[in-house]
């Protein structure tokens, strides 16, 4: 919505008589509680099955190759030890990772305003529609999204508190004088005169024209303000993983930027926990996770759906010699980044 402004959650503006029913609270913050949802009636999930769980070894050569794409997009690493290094062992370190996605939908209200354009003042003329009976238009699921709504028969004029109805202002540039000190003479012409400014010492301000005011920043030079209640809808994807702890020493963090292999997947307005995985410190974060989420957001949004994925994620510890000296990294995810923490040849360098 173009050119509205929020009131501060003070007050209604001024032409708003009494509270409208269903938003008394409007201009507090905070978002509003949603109605109470349906229980889910879905019966709880399976597990996933165990048809395919295990990820081919990675070889010496995807091994090799992976760790001289990574010297080489490091701008201070030299490539030798990715090209001369030797491989001496290679240890795979998969581990599972559960993913709990919540698409939720929160509503707030405040009270707002924008120049006046003619639309109909509609205030009072019907019963407004309670916030969570407004339809909004949701994006995809498990996408972010905002979308700001006028309230239908909330909308009244006033007159502009910017300006008080003038639809102008001072001028910021000439603090409404028209006029300001001449930038050659800076205000003292000489004897000799200042042709810059015909030695009056002055100059007329160029934003305004030399009228000292401006057009009101409120409404646009219209004079008057449509002030109304605007809802805002925002659809948010909470995301939270537990990663199965593996003693290689790659920092779990790592892992949040790769994809591994897809165990299972289901979604649903509200999902079960995981049942019958083989990994018990699996089905305990499902269920943590899964109370977590469906306690902490039903009470200020609405859920209108669950994610849940188990991904197996490859991981294999490399062991090297360069110049020597034993070397490790780690080739990890389907794309097969890279983790070295200690590379052997760097150097500091300074980019101009």
């Amino acid at each position: 919505m173009a050119n509205t402004a929020v009131y501060p959650p003070s007050a209604p503006p001024a032409g708003m008589f009494g509270s409208v029913p269903g938003y008394e609270s409007t201009g507090g913050g905070g978002f509003l509680p949603p109605p109470m949802p349906a229980e889910p009636v879905a019966p709880p999930q399976p597990g996933p099955g165990q048809d395919d769980w295990s990820i081919p070894s990675l070889s010496e050569d995807s091994a090799r190759e992976a760790f001289k794409s990574f010297a080489s997009a490091q701008c201070c690493y030299s490539k030798s030890p990715a090209t001369d290094g030797v491989i001496t062992n290679m240890e795979p370190y998969n581990t599972y990772r559960y993913r709990l996605e919540t698409f939720t939908e929160s509503r707030s209200t405040d009270w707002a305003h924008k120049p006046y354009d003619g639309e109909v003042a509609d205030f009072y003329t019907q019963t407004a529609p309670r916030p969570w009976e407004i339809q909004a238009t949701p994006p995809t699921l498990f996408t972010n999204h905002m979308q700001e709504i006028r309230v239908p028969f909330t909308s009244s004029i006033k007159e502009c508190h910017g300006c008080h109805g003038s639809g102008t202002s001072p001028c910021e540039d000439c603090a409404g004088r028209g006029h300001k000190e001449c930038w050659a003479c800076h205000g003292q012409p000489s004897e000799l005169g200042c042709s810059s400014c015909n030695s009056t010492g002055q100059d007329r301000c160029s934003p305004c024209n030399g009228q000292g005011t401006s057009e009101c920043e409120t409404c646009k030079g219209k004079h008057q303000l449509l002030t109304f209640i605007q809802l805002k809808v925002e659809w948010t994807n909470h995301v939270e993983d537990h990663v199965v702890q593996q003693s290689c020493g790659l920092p779990v963090d790592q892992l949040r930027s790769v994809t591994g292999k897809e165990l299972f997947k289901n979604n649903q307005y509200l999902v079960y926990p995981l049942l019958g995985f083989p990994n018990p410190a699996m089905c305990e974060a499902s269920e943590r996770l899964v109370t977590d989420h469906q306690t902490k957001y039903a009470q200020t949004s609405r859920i209108l759906q669950q994610r849940q994925t188990v991904e197996l994620i490859p991981i294999t510890k490399v062991g090297y010699k360069w110049k020597g000296d034993s070397h490790i990294y780690f080739v990890f995810g389907n794309e097969h980044q890279v983790f070295a923490e200690n590379y052997p040849a760097t150097c500091c360098c300074v980019i101009l």
